[in-house]
């Protein structure tokens, strides 16, 4: 791990409600800087970082204010000088819209809640083995009709995309959230119901959806730090 410098970067809107970082802290070996998007903090990539991780939003991907900008920036950056990347859900969205254009992701016709079962479509130590795994998801967009250099993954019935890799490229993207365990799930599902809204009846039922969790995080991350750089 010597020669690992991760930054985390952090798009929550209000952590009061979501606080990705906690989730993904609980899984890694090494704590990462972290940079609150949001509020315009983005990592310099002078300072020699070798991983990415964009995690989760309660934004919208249709919806490119400022800093979202700022971040596509960050990550055409980063993936030209050959950093490894990793995204989850909202994080996920971005990889494909910095990466791919704006007419890559959009809401969805089906938004997606519960821990789904998920279609492994290739193999690749990223999601374990097997034909399927099981993840905490919740998202109103998603990334659609990506081009050859995208290799897909994972789909559901739903969602075609749940997860890609950029050829054969460092760099995932994951619609799910296999860093959010079933305890936290059930918390952030009820947070977001009290805070009402048409979305409500929809995470009510997915309170009452049967739980499942294949812990393929462990295989996401493991694969996404095998990619390290000697800096010395």
């Amino acid at each position: 791990m010597k020669n690992i410098k991760l930054a985390i970067v952090d798009n929550a809107i209000d952590h009061s409600v979501y606080t990705p970082v906690s989730h993904w802290r609980m899984h890694l070996p090494l704590p990462g800087d972290v940079f609150h998007a949001p509020s315009g903090e983005l990592p310099d990539l002078e300072d020699g970082y070798t991983h990415l991780i964009l995690t989760g939003s309660e934004a919208s991907i249709m919806k490119r204010e400022p800093w979202v900008n700022r971040e596509a920036a960050l990550v055409q950056k980063a993936a030209t000088s050959g950093l490894a990347m990793l995204g989850s859900c909202w994080g996920h969205q971005l990889l494909a819209l910095a990466l791919s254009g704006p007419e890559n992701v959009r809401r969805c016709d089906n938004p997606e809640m519960g821990w789904l079962p998920i279609r492994i479509l290739n193999d690749s130590p990223f999601l374990g083995v097997g034909e399927r795994f099981y993840a905490y998801t919740v998202h109103f967009d998603e990334v659609v009709n990506l081009g050859r250099e995208f290799r897909i993954l994972a789909s559901t019935p739903q969602c075609p995309i749940h997860a890609f890799q950029l050829e054969d490229r460092p760099i995932w993207g994951v619609q799910s959230h296999p860093e959010i365990n079933i305890t936290d799930g059930r918390l952030l599902f009820q947070r977001f119901l009290e805070q009402g809204g048409e979305a409500a009846p929809l995470f009510r039922a997915a309170l009452k959806s049967p739980e499942n969790d294949s812990d393929a995080i462990q295989s996401i991350i493991q694969t996404f730090l095998s990619i390290f750089f000697d800096k010395t």
